[in-house]
């Protein structure tokens, strides 16, 4: 299996590659400078430059790509569009680091995280930017996409149990009430659902254990 992740030298993006490589999966990073991942392969681009001939060839792309400072937060959106329209009828399978913001506090989904009055409003631009590409993304039916929500407390440094519990549009909480999962447990999930193709055009989300 041929996989690509694009802006792979992030830290989400680095680890991806690193669970992926452990498996013994074919990838490439694609990076904007110097490849800074255990990937032997590389295509040195921008991710608005990326071009059907730049992907073609891959069974499955990652789009690790985030930004976090408000001036920048439509990048989400713009991206997302520009890797669906350049994948736009092909079989290849895009599979998004996505946000928590906009999982669903209830079973009737009309209520999202990020429209609760606990969460943190340092917090709120990211997740309706986050948010706003997802919804974009469901109107896509050109493109076999899966959108992965971490946990709301995402460690970039905790440590890897290699255990997560998968859940889907619902925030979820684990038996210790908490919705927490560290980057390498992410990875875990995300290389999880590049092997198993089991959520096409869904959005899906992890918690662990």
């Amino acid at each position: 299996m041929k996989i690509a992740v694009v802006a792979a030298n992030g830290k989400s993006g680095r680890l991806i590659v690193k669970e992926a490589l452990d498996r013994g999966l074919d990838v490439t990073a694609v990076v904007r400078g110097q490849n800074k991942t255990a990937a032997k392969k590389a295509v040195i681009k921008d991710i608005m430059e990326l071009t059907k001939d730049d992907l073609k060839g891959f069974d499955v792309v990652v789009d690790a790509f985030g930004t976090f400072s408000p001036d920048t937060l439509s990048q989400h959106s713009i991206t997302l569009k520009h890797l669906c329209d350049i994948l736009s009828g092909s079989k290849i399978r895009l599979l998004i680091v996505g946000g928590a913001g906009s999982l669903y506090v209830d079973k009737e989904h009309k209520t999202q995280l990020f429209n609760t009055p606990e969460f943190p409003k340092e917090y709120l631009p990211l997740a309706k930017a986050q948010g706003k590409a997802l919804d974009e993304l469901r109107k896509r039916d050109d493109v076999q996409w899966t959108f992965i929500s971490p946990a709301a407390d995402f460690q970039a440094e905790g440590e890897r149990t290699g255990k997560y519990i998968l859940a889907g549009e619902e925030f979820t909480l684990n038996s210790k009430n908490e919705s927490v999962i560290s980057y390498a447990d992410y990875a875990i999930a995300m290389v999880d659902e590049i092997e198993s193709g089991k959520h096409i055009k869904q959005r899906i989300s992890v918690v662990r254990e």
